[in-house]
């Protein structure tokens, strides 16, 4: 049973982006491992801007500074 975690920041992600990001991944394991469908299991988090981190700073931090 393969098992796919997605990570993403809690931008404003619509369920349907969700659902396709679940059917897009899916599908590749589909393409690529010839893995059965019906028992790919396919979790998404989602996390707060100020828990995650690039280059060594908080991205709520980039993005406010991106913004300026």
């Amino acid at each position: 049973m393969p098992y796919i975690n997605i990570k993403i920041t809690d931008e404003s992600v619509t369920a349907e982006q969700k659902a396709k990001l679940i059917q897009g991944a899916t599908q590749l394991l589909v393409d690529v491992l010839n893995k059965n469908p019906a028992t790919t299991v396919v979790v998404i988090d989602e996390v707060n801007t100020d828990n995650w981190g690039i280059g060594g700073e908080v991205v709520t931090k980039l993005r406010e500074q991106a913004q300026s």
